[in-house]
C-alpha cells in the first residue's frame, strides 16, 4: 500500500514537540516551516521540515497555518468531570468547598440523562481550550462514568476515567459502599478498559471519604488490574492531612495510608502532593508513582505552594504531571495553568521555563499517564491529536510577540498571556473539531 493511499491531510506551520524532558540535550524538536502528515487511521504518518516532505505526499490537501504553532494537543492529568459547571465557587478551604459545592453538584449525576448532557458539555470545554486527552474524575455513580466513556469514544478521544469510590464523610447521595464501589468499578473495567482509546482509573476520592474496608477493596482491584491507573488525591491541605491523621492514627503519614492498602504503584496518580515529606517522596519514587501539580486550584483554595524541585530532587525524583483540577482549578486552559505554575515556582525560588511548561502539558503528562508513544508528540505512529496556537491571538499577545527573539520567547508569551483565544484549531485522531 502506498503512502498516498493511507495519508489524508497535511498540517503545515511552525511545528514544536519534545523528544524528552527539555533539561536533556536535543529534547526540543522544532521546525519554523514544518509539516505533519495525518494518516487515514488518525495517526501521524510523517513529520519534519516541509521542504523535506516526501513526494508521495505532495498531492494531499494542506491545512496551512502560517505564523502559527502546531504542537501536540494538551493533556490534562487531573480534572473533575462532574464539577465542570461550578468553576470558581468560593469557600474557605478544601473541606468546606467540598461540602458546600462539590458534593451537591455531583449528586445530580445519579440522573443519567443529566450526566450524558454534562459529558458533552465537559468535552466541549476541554477541546475548546486545546485539551485533547485527560485523566478525569467522575462521580460516585456508575452511570455517569458510562456517559463520559461513551461521549469520549464517539469523539475518538483518549480518555481515562472511573467511577469515584467513597463510602463515608459525605452526603448519602454521593456515597457507595465498599462492596458496591468495587463491584461497579469491576463492571466498568470489563466494559471500557482498553476499548478504542479509553482506559480505566480505579478512583478513590481521597482517604478521608473511604473506610479501611473500601481502601482495601480498591487495593485488591488495583492488584487484580495492574494495567489500570489508580487515581486519587493526597496532601492537598492542612485540614485534610489532619483529618487523615485522626482517621488513620496507625499511619506514618498520608502516603502510608495508600501504601498500606496496596494503592501505591507505578500506575498510581496522586493529585496535589503539596505537603509531602522527604519520607513520602522517597516512597513515591521507589513505587514509580506520579504526583500532579494543580496550581490554579492550590492557589484558589489557599492549599499551599507546590515545590516542583522538591518533588524532582536528584537521588529520589518523583514523576510530576500538570493539571487544571477544574473545578477547584479556575480555568480549563492549560495555558493559564502553566502561567500559575510559573508564578508558584517563582514564589518558591525556582524557575519554570516555557519549554519545561509545554513539556509537562504534552509529553510529560503522556509519560505520567503511561501513554508515551500514543499522545503528547508529533512523532510518526502517535495519534494525530494536535493543537494549533496563535501567538498573536489578542492585541496584547501580538504586541508582546513582536519582541520575541526565539521560540522560547514566543512560547513564554503564550504561557503567560494565552488562553482559549490562542487556540486556533484542534485535531483529534486527525479530525478537526
Amino acid at each position: 500500500m502506498t503512502a498516498t493511499a493511507t495519508a489524508i491531510r497535511i498540517l503545515r506551520g511552525r511545528t514544536v514537540y519534545f523528544r524528552d524532558d527539555p533539561r536533556m540535550k536535543d529534547a526540543v524538536a522544532a521546525q519554523d516551516d514544518g509539516a505533519v502528515v495525518i494518516a487515514a487511521d488518525g495517526r501521524i504518518a510523517w513529520s519534519g521540515p516541509f521542504d523535506d516532505l516526501p513526494d508521495s505526499y505532495a498531492s494531499l490537501d494542506v491545512d496551512h497555518y502560517p505564523g502559527k504553532i502546531i504542537m501536540p494537543g494538551f493533556i490534562d492529568a487531573h480534572v473533575h468531570f462532574p464539577q465542570h459547571r461550578m468553576i470558581a465557587a468560593p469557600a474557605k478551604g478544601l473541606l468546606q468547598w467540598l461540602n458546600r459545592f462539590a458534593f451537591q453538584e455531583e449528586a445530580q449525576y445519579g440522573d443519567e440523562a443529566y450526566a450524558a448532557k454534562a459529558a458533552e458539555a465537559f468535552l466541549d470545554k476541554l477541546i475548546h481550550h486545546g485539551t485533547t486527552s485527560a485523566l478525569a474524575f467522575s462521580s460516585v455513580h456508575k452511570g455517569a462514568a458510562d456517559c463520559l466513556f461513551r461521549a469520549a469514544q464517539a469523539r475518538g478521544m483518549a480518555m481515562i476515567t472511573g467511577k469515584t469510590m467513597m463510602d463515608r464523610n459525605a452526603p448519602d447521595a454521593v456515597l457507595d459502599t465498599a462492596e458496591t464501589g468495587a463491584r461497579d468499578s469491576a463492571d466498568l473495567i470489563a466494559a471500557w478498559h482498553g476499548v478504542d482509546r479509553l482506559r480505566y482509573a480505579i478512583t478513590v476520592r481521597f482517604a478521608v471519604t473511604s473506610t479501611e474496608a473500601q481502601l482495601r477493596a480498591a487495593g485488591e482491584l488495583y492488584q487484580a488490574h495492574p494495567d489500570c491507573l489508580m487515581h486519587t488525591h493526597i496532601s492537598e491541605s492542612a485540614g485534610e492531612i489532619d483529618a487523615v491523621k485522626q482517621q488513620f492514627p496507625w499511619s506514618k503519614d498520608y502516603t502510608d495510608v495508600y501504601d498500606r492498602f496496596g494503592l501505591l504503584g507505578g500506575h498510581s496518580v496522586f493529585a496535589h502532593g503539596i505537603h509531602l515529606s522527604e519520607r513520602e517522596c522517597q516512597v513515591m519514587h521507589e513505587a514509580g508513582a506520579t504526583v500532579v501539580h494543580c496550581p490554579t486550584s492550590n492557589n484558589f483554595l489557599g492549599s499551599g505552594l507546590f515545590d516542583i524541585d522538591h518533588l524532582r530532587a536528584p537521588g529520589r525524583p518523583v514523576k510530576v504531571g500538570l493539571a487544571t483540577d477544574v473545578a477547584g482549578g479556575t480555568s480549563f486552559s492549560m495555558l493559564q495553568t502553566l502561567a500559575e505554575a510559573y508564578k508558584v515556582a517563582m514564589l518558591k525560588g525556582r524557575k519554570l521555563t516555557a519549554f519545561d511548561g509545554f513539556y509537562l502539558a504534552t509529553l510529560g503528562n503522556a509519560r505520567a499517564l503511561g501513554l508515551e508513544g500514543e499522545i503528547g508528540t508529533l512523532q510518526p505512529g502517535a495519534w494525530a491529536d494536535v493543537v494549533v496556537l496563535d501567538p498573536g491571538a489578542t492585541e496584547v499577545l501580538a504586541a508582546r510577540n513582536e519582541l520575541s527573539e526565539s521560540l522560547e520567547d514566543t512560547l513564554f508569551a503564550l504561557m503567560m498571556l494565552g488562553d482559549d483565544r490562542a487556540v486556533q484549531a484542534v485535531y483529534i485522531k486527525g479530525n478537526q473539531q
